[in-house]
């Protein structure tokens, strides 16, 4: 059957959101129905070996996060209970429910194929996450803008461990917290070519830096105000603030526009167009208007996507020149 066997995730199908999470023990009677860790805190890792994102053999999710009140860690268990440590970690614990989708209502999408119908059955444990905190999704989707997967996981990861602090609490070993925006903004300018960030990027993670306050402002705004807000600083565009404000915000609208791969996989799925651009996307998506994004991820987790034709995109090196 077409599309079955997905091949290597790339960065788009990744997005999908789905982490493997071991299997927990049995659940009490507390236990939130439904709840699939895996598929709602999935789109917040950046790589497998993400330094602020970990699963372990318990059927936990750790979190690493910089939040107003400073760094914290929250370890989450396969049911929906949680504890956490750090300055942050009482900020983090108040947002728990937003960040297993509490504000979500998958119940508003309502499926027009029979694939999206498909795939909502099996992923009912999906919920979109909000996350309330702008700059932790805004700077590595900065930073994924126009590479390939493994380049921007990898200079994430060398950032954040350089730049960050080591997470608080009995996090597992090799966890931190991003830095703060200060320590972004003074990030000398070799050790972004060390970590293969071309200048474009990182003026452009320095600049939102800059205004952190104001682009943590957006996380509590309508989506679209949210993204023009983001929008407002030179090097962040249509792409980018989509790709933050999903996460920040939970917004289940906000589908992702000037992605390579993105309208030819919705189109394929939903059309069998592998050429569709966003406008075709855009259109076909029309009929869950609310949802979009919602729609999106489906399609993604689905692993309807067409054969690959052209060879994998070669990855830039710039730190040897």
């Amino acid at each position: 059957m077409a599309g079955r066997f997905a091949p290597r995730p790339t960065r788009t199908t990744a997005r999908g959101g789905h982490v493997p999470v071991p299997a927990p023990a049995p659940r009490s009677e507390d236990a939130l129905p439904d709840l699939d860790l895996g598929l709602t805190l999935g789109p917040l890792r950046r790589g497998p070996a993400d330094p602020t994102f970990r699963t372990t053999a318990d059927g936990s999710v750790w979190r690493a996060s910089r939040t107003p009140d400073g760094a914290g860690t929250i370890r989450v268990r396969a049911d929906g209970r949680a504890e956490a440590w750090g300055p942050g970690g009482g900020w983090l614990m108040a947002r728990l429910p937003a960040l297993l989708g509490a504000e979500d209502d998958p119940t508003a999408f309502v499926p027009r194929h029979k694939l999206l119908a498909l795939t909502h059955r099996a992923r009912r444990g999906l919920r979109l996450t909000r996350t309330g905190l702008v700059m932790e999704s805004l700077i590595p989707s900065i930073l994924e803008q126009k590479v390939t997967t493994d380049e921007a996981y990898r200079s994430w990861r060398l950032l954040v461990r350089k730049y960050g602090e080591p997470a608080p609490g009995p996090a597992p070993e090799g966890m931190y917290a991003m830095p703060d925006a200060r320590a972004w903004a003074m990030i000398p300018s070799w050790e972004w070519h060390r970590a293969n960030v071309d200048g474009k990027r990182s003026a452009a993670v320095v600049r939102a830096a800059r205004v952190a306050h104001r682009m943590e402002e957006a996380a509590q705004m309508p989506p679209a105000e949210a993204r023009k807000r983001l929008e407002l600083i030179p090097g962040i565009g249509p792409w980018t603030s989509a790709e933050t404000i999903q996460r920040s915000n939970g917004a289940p609208d906000e589908v992702t526009t000037g992605d390579l791969h993105l309208p030819g996989i919705v189109g394929w799925a939903l059309a069998g167009d592998r050429t569709a651009d966003d406008a075709a996307m855009l259109e076909l998506l029309a009929p869950y208007a609310g949802q979009r994004h919602r729609a999106a991820r489906l399609i993604l987790l689905s692993g309807r996507v067409p054969p690959r034709r052209s060879p994998r995109m070669t990855p830039g090196n710039i730190t040897g020149i």
